[in-house]
């Protein structure tokens, strides 16, 4: 049984690395279905490759595989794995954490360690740096295609082993939450966090409600102001700060047509902390 194939890296598309391993998927399966991600993770950042994924994952069917190329370690001593999701996709990728948010979320069931010297591009052996193309994106076309199983990516591995990146789960106490901001709404500048909406609504906070927002970089306070909880951009006017639920059911912080983002350069990760607390009357 075919699979789609889903591929996602730092490479962007101003040349032509995307589009050879688009060719190396092709050639092992003229008829596999090849969709892109994104190309356009910031250069080095596992963090985002990571959340992208979980972003994207359960979206797809059972079965589909992605590849997901954000690797700074290349050529080291890093090992490339596959893995199958606990929503029964699979992930082929560096083990340098960009399976965290997967692996917190939708659970990892199995892991294998990529046998290079079965599931690697022919004629490639002296290349190191592109394991995009050589290794990754040519063993999961083989597994999409059918060609491999799961088990003929290489032998198993415990799925305790993976690296995991630091992350500072979301918790509430008294009229107040605090999380971390986990990702940019890159084109908009809006800052997503890890807060639930469950957890938000401890603090019963209405729509149209005020609510106070903190957030601290490194421990040190960067922005602190009393903004709305609106159900839509359409509950501020243009220009003010809100509160809102996005479209994973966490909570977010915009400006109404602004970047959020970029006016207090704002970035992503555990040092990166978001508080919320209830205003008073």
């Amino acid at each position: 049984m075919k699979r789609a194939l889903v591929v996602q890296s730092d490479f962007g598309i101003s040349d032509g690395a995307v589009s050879a391993m688009h060719g190396v998927a092709n050639s092992v399966d003229h008829d596999l279905k090849i969709f892109d991600l994104t190309h356009d993770i910031p250069p080095y950042n596992i963090w985002e490759a990571s959340y992208r994924l979980w972003q994207t994952v359960t979206y797809w069917t059972e079965g589909t595989v992605f590849v997901s190329v954000v690797d700074p370690g290349v050529g080291s001593t890093r090992r490339s794995v596959a893995v199958q999701t606990g929503s029964g996709q699979y992930v082929i990728t560096p083990d340098n954490g960009s399976l965290t948010h997967i692996a917190r979320t939708e659970g990892i069931r199995a892991v294998r360690e990529i046998d290079e010297s079965v599931n690697r591009l022919p004629k490639s052996g002296e290349s190191y740096t592109f394991h995009g193309r050589d290794i990754y994106a040519y063993t999961g076309a083989r597994l999409a295609s059918g060609i491999i199983s799961f088990e003929g990516v290489g032998p198993e591995l415990p799925v305790s082993s993976l690296v995991q990146l630091p992350v500072k789960e979301a918790w509430a106490e008294d009229n107040m939450v605090e999380g971390m901001i986990d990702i940019l709404d890159i084109r908009f500048g809006n800052l997503w966090t890890n807060i639930s909406r469950e957890l938000f609504k401890s603090l019963d906070v209405p729509y149209g409600g005020a609510i106070e927002v903190e957030i601290k970089h490194d421990g040190r306070s960067i922005y602190r102001n009393v903004m709305t909880f609106g159900r839509s951009f359409a509950d501020t006017h243009k220009g003010e700060p809100l509160v809102y639920i996005n479209s994973l059911d966490n909570m977010a912080v915009a400006i109404n047509q602004g970047s959020f983002a970029r006016a207090y350069g704002i970035r992503t990760g555990s040092n990166w902390i978001v508080i919320f607390r209830k205003k008073e009357d």
